[in-house]
């Protein structure tokens, strides 16, 4: 496990400023985006066969498709997703623009707030299946209300798509659901195919070919955002304990060969503490060998002087999650500027937030949380300003128009003015 001082990890995080990746990816992603636009859902099924290994003749899901995987869920994970809906409905629901209009002096001035009309999710598929996806990228839609909602996600070697990802669509009510993945199933909702409606925004994180064919597609069609490799970041102390400590960062080094779990602390002793949990632990995991691939690459242990010095260095980092695991962790929460969501006390481990807790987990990573927040309702309702002048009050406002209008040698701007007069 790599050790570093704040100093060294600033320089480490420096040293990893390259677009030589995005671009090999981007390249790959182009062809494939524009094979899609022209030859649509024929485009699809050739690239479904050559990356998921598996000959469709149709994409769409069908309705038996959903009975049969509701008999292959078990009752305990589709009460689990109940609860969750609840959770996530009540959080969600919180989080609304309203509209507003007021008058001064004869000027009406308004916003409104009208939903996104159609939404594309895009849940993820291969090494693992996520239904908790589908709950928080739907909820939020659904509650802005969000009038059509597409979902796709790639299907396994058998042609099917993980049955708790079926289910959990169901019990949000979108029928619209497609078996396609990739970068070929963002260009599909960026145009829309035969079969596949074309979007207004795509949401939903996906690997490097999915973000980067969002990016590409990004101004044709919204998107949320560009996602990276998932990150946890932990502030701890001496009194934390060294097993939650690994067992949180195993957590996220399980995702992907290049998720980032790092423990930030004062106590030298527990980093070594944390170090040997981890090794402990890594050999009991199911998936021990991305997990051990992301915790030797990019795991980091980061011994700092004082938490105030762990705290500057997370609002350097911008972590997707962070947990507060020492003393008067509350209070530190107010101190923390970057960050994509907070986890505070021993007992809130990450995965409360990932699947039951209510707020999205859908989340900024690679460091945008300094200037970007998470999945929301507020992502799929647009605002739109509206005016309108009396007579008088245009006649009050007309020459300071008409004198900025000059200003700027926008002439045409003062005449629609003049003609007014």
């Amino acid at each position: 496990m790599n050790v570093y001082t704040k100093e060294t990890y600033i320089n480490k995080l420096n040293s990893q400023l390259s677009f030589d990746t995005q671009k090999t990816v981007e390249d790959k992603d182009n062809p494939i985006i524009q094979a899609v636009k022209v030859n649509g859902d024929d485009a699809l099924r050739r690239y479904t066969e050559t990356f998921d290994l598996v000959k469709l003749e149709s994409l769409n899901v069908s309705q038996q498709d959903i009975l049969e995987a509701y008999l292959n869920v078990s009752d305990n994970v589709k009460a689990a997703l109940q609860k969750a809906i609840i959770n996530i409905q009540t959080y969600h629901q919180q989080q609304r623009y309203d509209s507003f209009e007021y008058e001064v002096n004869g000027r009406f001035i308004g916003q409104q707030v009208t939903p996104i009309f159609r939404v594309g999710l895009y849940i993820p598929g291969g090494t693992a299946s996520y239904p908790s996806t589908v709950l928080m990228s739907a909820i939020p839609a659904i509650i802005a209300g969000v009038k059509e909602i597409v979902l796709i996600s790639p299907p396994n070697q058998q042609g099917n798509i993980a049955p708790s990802i079926l289910v959990a669509a169901d019990m949000l009510g979108i029928t619209k659901i497609f078996k396609v993945g990739g970068a070929q199933g963002i260009a599909a909702l960026t145009f829309g195919t035969k079969s596949i409606p074309k979007v207004d925004k795509i949401v939903g994180p996906g690997n490097q070919y999915v973000a980067t064919a969002k990016k590409l597609v990004s101004g044709i069609v919204g998107i949320d955002t560009i996602a990276g490799p998932s990150e946890v970041v932990i502030l701890a102390d001496a009194s934390s304990n060294p097993a939650f400590i690994a067992a949180d960062m195993l957590a996220q080094a399980e995702h992907d060969t290049l998720a980032k779990a790092i423990c930030i602390s004062t106590s030298e002793a527990l980093l070594k503490e944390v170090n040997k949990e981890l090794q402990r632990q890594l050999s009991l995991l199911s998936r021990e060998t991305i997990a051990r691939t992301a915790i030797e690459q990019e795991g980091a242990l980061i011994l700092v002087d004082t938490i105030d010095e762990g705290i500057e260095l997370i609002n350097r980092i911008a972590p997707e999650h962070l947990e507060l695991l020492c003393e008067d962790a509350m209070c530190i929460k107010d101190s923390i500027l970057n960050a994509g969501a907070i986890f505070i006390g021993p007992y809130t481990p990450e995965p409360v937030g990932d699947y039951m807790a209510g707020p999205n987990h859908t989340l900024p990573t690679s460091g945008v949380a300094r200037f970007s927040s998470g999945l929301s309702t507020y992502d799929f309702l647009k605002r739109t300003s509206y005016v309108s002048y009396t007579k008088d009050a245009f006649l009050e406002d007309q020459q300071a128009i008409i004198d900025l209008a000059e200003e700027e040698g926008l002439t045409a701007h003062a005449a629609s003015i003049k003609v007014r007069l």
